[in-house]
This record gives C-alpha cells, structure tokens and sequence, in this order.
C-alpha cells in the first residue's frame, strides 16, 4: 500500500500545482494588460499614450512612474532586494527608478528582480508593426496583437489589419501543392494546406496540439472554422465623372466616357461632311454664274 500524505506534504504539493498555475497565467497575459503596455497621460500635454520614460509629444518626465516589469508606482519595501536601500522611507518619483527599457521605452524600478528580468523577458522585444513596420520608439500609441496571426500591430493600424486577415492570398480553397480542398488554414502565410501535404514526412505530430503549417511552424486552424475569404479581382473599368470645370478625376478611361466621345466624334464628322456638301455646292453654283457672263 502506498504511504500515507501527511499535512505537510500535501500542502506542498497544492501551494506548487498554484505556483504553477500562477506562472501559466502571467504567460498568457494579454499585451494589452502588461505594465509596459499600459495607458498614460502625460502631466503637461495631457495625451494619453503608452507608458513610457518620456512623453513621446513634449518629453517631458512624469511624475509618478511606473514600473515597466512590476507595475508599481510607490516602492513600499524596507528591507528587500532594492539595489538602492532606503530603510524606513518609501520612495516614488525618481527615487523609485533604475532604469529605462531599451525595447519598451518605459522605466524600471530599482528592485533587483526587475533589473535583471525585464530585459530578458520584455514582451516588447521584437514589438514591429506588421502594417507599417514602425517600432515602439517611431509611434507614440500602444502596441497590440492580431487575434488571427498574433502579429504585431501599432494603435493606428490595429482595426484595420483584423478587418482584412482572414483574406487568403490566392483564388480558390484549393490546397497550395495540389488540386484538392485545403481543409487547413495557415493565418500568417494566408494559404490552404489539405490533410496530405499540412503534414511532413519523417515528422510525428502530437495528437492533442494542433498541426504546424509546413511553411511558416505557425499553428494551422480548420478552413470550415473560420470566416475565410479570397483574393478577388475586379476587371472592368469604372465610369469617370465630371466636375462643373469638366475636370476628370484620376483612373483609368471608363466605358461611358469613350461612349461618349466615339458619338461625339461621329457628329463632328458629320458636321464637317455637311460642310463640304455645301462648299461644293457654292462652287458649282459659282462656275454657273460664269459661264453665263462669257455667254
């Protein structure tokens, strides 16, 4: 028969399975949630932007800043693993400060945790807009997610980008390799995969995770699941309008225009046939009346 768990031990043993579930949860924060990814609002200019050392409008410093890995405003340890000791005191401002981020842009506190942990695990790292392709430092807004992709997006681009991701980047469902239904998506390389060629071969997948697409190692999605759509095009060409100047807008030629004009044409040349008609006509008349006064 097994031992019996004594108190003790199972204590141990709930307060780890918390520990770790404390841990899965801190990773899967949401980007929009962290202290380096919070909203603030600058003391002199008033513009609410991301939390950084700087104001991104005036440069200005804040006056209570927080914290980019620990997300506090007031250090309230007296004796703890602060790197400047301030026994007996709080500190804010500052005081409070010991670094700034390279990635985030935002201040961190002087405890010796976040010194020496923020660098290396700061969400922000590789932070580059998928749609304009600018970093933390060349924007002022917030840095979001994708909820297809989980690529990176600035606060300008954001709605924009969710609006047109699930739009594949070919004209058919048709798997990439060959003429079948591609029964799986890839959300990032925007193609279709059927159950042949999304897996490789020599490789073993895990039955409870979801398949890698072959291309790109992000997780495919079922096509059926999703909103998919694709690429379309609209050949054609679009009727051109014109202002009170009778100035055209830019674009292409449109059918009605040279409707238009292949009619005006043909009246004009109708009107120049009338006129030689009629010059032959004063000609003739005019070799008439001659030819009667040498009579």
């Amino acid at each position: 028969m097994p031992k019996k768990k004594t108190g003790q031990r199972k204590k141990a043993e709930k307060q780890k399975a918390r520990q770790k579930e404390l841990r899965k949860g801190r990773a899967n924060r949401s980007l929009a949630d962290l202290p380096c990814n919070s909203i603030m609002e600058c003391d002199r200019c008033q513009r609410r932007q991301k939390n950084r050392a700087f104001c991104y409008f005036c440069q200005s410093i804040q006056r209570l800043p927080q914290c980019a890995h620990c997300g506090k405003v007031k250090c309230m340890l007296k004796t703890g693993d602060c790197v400047v000791k301030h026994p007996g005191t709080y500190t804010t401002g500052l005081g409070m400060v010991g670094a700034i981020c390279d990635f985030c842009e935002a201040w961190i506190c002087h405890g010796r945790k976040c010194l020496q942990t923020h660098a290396c695990t700061c969400p922000l790292v590789e932070a580059t807009c998928i749609e304009c392709e600018r970093d933390v430092w060349s924007h002022g807004g917030r840095i979001f997610r994708c909820h297809y992709c989980q690529n990176f997006l600035c606060d300008d681009d954001q709605f924009e980008h969710q609006a047109s991701c699930q739009v594949l980047e070919q004209e058919s469902y048709k798997c990439l390799s060959c003429n079948r239904h591609g029964q799986y998506s890839c959300l990032r390389c925007k193609t279709c995969y059927c159950e042949e060629h999304v897996r490789r071969k020599g490789f073993k997948y895990d039955n409870k995770q979801k398949i890698p697409c072959p291309k790109c190692g992000y997780d495919t999605e079922e096509t059926k699941e999703l909103s998919m759509s694709t690429r379309t095009h609209k050949f054609g060409r679009q009727q051109l309008g014109a202002d009170d100047d009778d100035e055209y807008e830019e674009g292409a030629v449109g059918y009605g225009n040279s409707y238009d004009d292949y009619y005006d044409d043909s009246d004009s040349d109708e009107d120049d046939d009338d006129d030689e008609d009629g010059d032959e006509d004063e000609s003739e008349e005019e070799e008439e009346v001659e030819e009667e006064k040498v009579k």
